[in-house]
C-alpha cells in the first residue's frame, strides 16, 4: 500500500509539471502572437522664466532635468518605443512676451535617451508659456504610422500665457487620432482645474510627487493590459462566441481594433492585448448588434467586462427542396421594429438575439410571419410551401397586373412589362390568380380582359392571356 501510494505521489507530481509547463506555453503562445504596436512618447517640456524659481531642494528647472534624466535612464532597452523631446519658453527672453516659442529640439528616433539628456543639460529658461501652441506643434513632430500609439506627456509649472486654449489643441489632436489623451504633470502647485481638460492630470507639489507622477505616466503607457470580454448567455453565463467584436476611441469615433470573440483551450473567452489609454465604445455584431459604451480599462491589469449577448438561430426552410427558390430571401426584422436587421436567404441557419421577429419573405406574393421566436442556442425552423411557376403568355404589348385572389378582394402581386411582347414567368406561391390585362393599341377600355388560373406547389402553369 506504501509502495502505491509513493507510486501515485510521483505520478501527480509530474502530471501538475507536465500542466504547469502547458499552461506557461499557452500564455507564451498569446503573447507571440500579439505584436505590440510602437509606442511614441513626446516629452513637452517648460522652459519659461519661472522654471528658475526655487522648489523644495533646487531651482525646478534642475529638478525637472534629474528626474525626467533618471526615467530616460530606466527605459533604456524598451523595445518598440522611441522617443522625442519639445521645449517652449527658451529661446527668446521675457519681456517681451514671445507666443511662438518653441522648438522640437530631438525629434523621435530609437535609443535617443543620451541625446534627450545632453539637450535638457543645456536649456536655458529665459521666455513665456505658450502651451496651446506647443502643443499644436507637438502633434506635428509624429511622423505618419499606420501602427502607432502616440502619446504627450506635458511637463509645466504653470497655465497658458498666451491666450491660446490647450483644451480645444488637446480635443482637436485626440479627435484626429494624432495622439491619445495626453499626460499633464503640474509642477509646484496643483493646477488640476486648468488641465483636467487637457489630458490626465498628475499634481506634483514635491519632487517625489513628480517623481512617483512620471514614473506612473511611463508604467500606463508600457506596460501591457488585458482584457477578458464575456459575452453572456440567457442565464448569464460567458458561453457565447464567434462572433466579431469592434473596439471604438470613445473620443475620436476611430476604429480601433477588431477581434473574432473566441474561447480558449479551458473553455474560458481568451485574452486579448489593448491599449489601456483609451476609453471604447464596443460594438459586438450579433443580429442586431449589442453596444457597451465608455469602457475603461486598468493599466497593467487584466481586465473584465461582459455583454449581454445571448443567441439562438434561425432556420429558413421550403417544404421540399427545390433548384427554382435557391435564391429566395426573407427579412428579418425586430418585432414591431421597421429597421432590416438582416436578408436571410432560405436554406441557411443564421444566429440571433433571442426574442421575437418579424419576418418578411421575398417571394410572389409576399408572405408575413410575425411573433417568431428565437430560443437560447435552439434553432427555430420557418417552413414554407414549394412554390410553383406561372408561365404567362401575352403575344402583344400591353398594361396590366397579377392579382392574388382572396375571397372576394384581389391583392396586387405583380405588374406587367409594359414593352415585352411575348411571355413572363413568374416563380408564385401557390394559390388562386387573377390577370387583368388590356393591349396597349386598344383604345376601348372595354376590351379588357381577365383571367383566372390556380397555381400549384411544384408545378408549372402555362397562362394564354390571349387564346
Amino acid at each position: 500500500m506504501r509502495k502505491f501510494l509513493i507510486i501515485y505521489s510521483l505520478l501527480l507530481i509530474i502530471l501538475l509539471q507536465v500542466g504547469g509547463h502547458a499552461q506557461n506555453r499557452q500564455s507564451g503562445q498569446s503573447r507571440r502572437y500579439f505584436k505590440p504596436p510602437l509606442t511614441r512618447i513626446m516629452f513637452v517640456f517648460d522652459a519659461s522664466q519661472s522654471m528658475y524659481g526655487l522648489w523644495q531642494s533646487d531651482q525646478k528647472i534642475n529638478i525637472a532635468r534629474k528626474i525626467l534624466s533618471n526615467v530616460l535612464d530606466s527605459l533604456k532597452g524598451q523595445e518598440n518605443l522611441e522617443l522625442a523631446l519639445r521645449v517652449y519658453g527658451h529661446q527668446k527672453e521675457y519681456p517681451p512676451q514671445h507666443c511662438d516659442d518653441t522648438r522640437l529640439e530631438v525629434p523621435f528616433g530609437k535609443d535617443n535617451y543620451d541625446e534627450i539628456k545632453h539637450r535638457l543639460k543645456s536649456i536655458i529658461p529665459r521666455g513665456t508659456t505658450p502651451i496651446a501652441y506647443a502643443l499644436s506643434k507637438a502633434g506635428e513632430d509624429f511622423p505618419p504610422c499606420d501602427d502607432c500609439r502616440n502619446l504627450i506627456v506635458l511637463i509645466t509649472d504653470g497655465i497658458e500665457e498666451c491666450g491660446g486654449d490647450p483644451c480645444a489643441v488637446s480635443q482637436d489632436l485626440q479627435k484626429k487620432g494624432v495622439v491619445l489623451r495626453p499626460f499633464v504633470i503640474g509642477i509646484g502647485r496643483n493646477f488640476e482645474e486648468e488641465f483636467e481638460c487637457v489630458g490626465t492630470y498628475f499634481d506634483a507639489s514635491s519632487e517625489q510627487m513628480f517623481s512617483n507622477a512620471l514614473e506612473f505616466v511611463i508604467s500606463q503607457a508600457l506596460n501591457p493590459t488585458t482584457v477578458q470580454v464575456n459575452l453572456l448567455d440567457k442565464f448569464g453565463k460567458p458561453t457565447e462566441t464567434n462572433v466579431n467584436m469592434t473596439f471604438y476611441d470613445n473620443f475620436s469615433g476611430k476604429v480601433k481594433y477588431n477581434y473574432i470573440h473566441t474561447m480558449n483551450s479551458k473553455g474560458f473567452p481568451d485574452t486579448l492585448f489593448i491599449d489601456p489609454l483609451i476609453t471604447y465604445d464596443v460594438v459586438v455584431h450579433t443580429l442586431p448588434p449589442v453596444k457597451k459604451d465608455t469602457v475603461t480599462l486598468t493599466p497593467g491589469k487584466h481586465n473584465f467586462f461582459a455583454i449581454d449577448a445571448p443567441q439562438g438561430y434561425l432556420r429558413l426552410k421550403i417544404d421540399g427542396y427545390d433548384m427554382s427558390m435557391r435564391g429566395l430571401q426573407c427579412i428579418v426584422r425586430r418585432k414591431d421594429n421597421p429597421q432590416t436587421i438582416n436578408v436571410q436567404n432560405f436554406g441557411h441557419t443564421e444566429k440571433y438575439l433571442t426574442g421575437l421577429y418579424d419576418l418578411e419573405v421575398l417571394c410572389l406574393p409576399r408572405i408575413y410571419i410575425d411573433d417568431v421566436e428565437v430560443l437560447q442556442s435552439s434553432t427555430t425552423t420557418v417552413e414554407i410551401p414549394v412554390p410553383g411557376i406561372a408561365v404567362l403568355q401575352k403575344s402583344t404589348l400591353g398594361y396590366g397586373s397579377l392579382y392574388l385572389e382572396k375571397g372576394d378582394s384581389l391583392e396586387w402581386v405583380y405588374s406587367f412589362r409594359e414593352n415585352n411582347p411575348n411571355q413572363e414567368t413568374l416563380i408564385l406561391q401557390p394559390g388562386k390568380y387573377k390577370v387583368v390585362f388590356r393591349a396597349k393599341y386598344i383604345d376601348k377600355t372595354i376590351f379588357t380582359v381577365e383571367q383566372q388560373f390556380r397555381v400549384n406547389s411544384g408545378r408549372t402553369t402555362n397562362v394564354k392571356i390571349y387564346k
